[in-house]
């Protein structure tokens, strides 16, 4: 290692002819991926054994060629690894899925550089993180909001963090969330086609917007047990933007119980959120299925709906 780099010698020999440079980079270190190699020679951070750069993925190495390349470390400026006792649901040593409680920030911003996932997730890999995310972001491919629960994985490698990063591009993950929404859906069960983009009158809003304005977002519902002035659904993600189900349950009139931002209680239930000290809104994220990037196996994992909601639907079932 070397500043912030860590630096990997690697010895072409005569099986890389005719092979695209980072082709050959790929296959030789199997943590980086073809895409991650082109960018770090686009970056200037290969280099041959006379200190020349090399800077064209698609060139072939002089053979044999013994090269060396420069992967920044990904080392967060605030953060410090903190041990917090994360619940894992999944691990390896390609990735792990964590089971998030209710109340932590996924990642370090303004006003929260500590007691985050990532400071956990800093401690319990020991730095052994994907640096795609950046120096705040170590890790970490997807995210859920503080004040919701659930499983949420990280990435140990580019590798692997490129691999998850291209499901959630195709919309193939297959994420469902348990909810409390307010009322009852009719249709009892149905899909929310509706795009998402930033809030005209409050930048720290998303709000369903024109087709053009924002991104599209599909979400599909269904409810399982109507509550007393609430209903417990499951919400089936086939895209996953900021706060999409939150925000779609508010356009079609049921938000969800407790969100402070996108609904508002109303008494009765208000009254029983009150007396219960159940201050978040009511989602959970309950189920996280997807191809092992690395593997190839198919991975699904479920996390038991958290204490305060399982109270909450026992103090509301009719």
């Amino acid at each position: 290692m070397q500043g912030d780099d860590n630096i990997l010698s690697v010895a072409l020999d005569d099986s890389a002819a005719g092979v695209r440079l980072d082709r050959a980079l790929a296959e030789a270190l199997p943590d980086l991926s073809r895409e991650r190699v082109k960018s770090l020679i686009k970056d200037g951070r290969v280099s041959d054994a006379s200190g020349a750069v090399l800077r064209d993925p698609s060139a072939k190495a002089a053979l044999p060629a013994a090269l060396e390349i420069r992967v920044p470390v990904a080392t967060p400026t605030h953060n410090v690894a903190q041990d917090m006792g994360l619940i894992i649901a999944y691990e390896d040593e390609h990735l792990i899925v964590v089971d998030k409680p209710a109340g932590m920030v996924v990642h370090p911003a303004a006003g929260n550089f500590d007691g985050t996932m990532v400071n956990a997730l800093l401690h319990h890999c020991a730095g052994q993180l994907s640096g795609i995310g950046g120096v705040a972001r170590p890790g970490i491919v997807h995210r859920i909001d503080k004040d919701t629960s659930g499983l949420i994985v990280a990435a140990k490698h580019d590798r692997a963090h490129e691999g998850l990063a291209r499901q959630f591009a195709a919309h193939s993950i297959d994420r469902r969330y348990l909810a409390l929404a307010t009322g009852r859906p009719m249709p009892a069960s149905g899909t929310v086609d509706a795009a998402l983009g930033r809030s005209n009158t409050n930048r720290k809003k998303m709000a369903v917007v024109a087709a053009d304005r924002g991104k599209r977002a599909v979400t599909h519902y269904r409810t399982i047990e109507p509550l007393r002035h609430a209903s417990l659904i499951e919400c089936q993600l086939e895209t996953g933007r900021t706060h999409q189900v939150r925000v779609h349950m508010a356009h079609i009139g049921h938000p969800l119980v407790g969100d402070p931002v996108y609904g508002r209680t109303r008494k009765p239930l208000s009254e029983v959120l009150k007396a219960r000290n159940f201050a978040r809104q009511a989602l959970h994220a309950a189920h996280l299925g997807f191809i092992h990037p690395v593997t190839g196996n198919n991975i699904a994992l479920d996390s038991e709906i958290p204490l305060d909601m399982r109270e909450l639907i026992d103090e509301l079932r009719v």
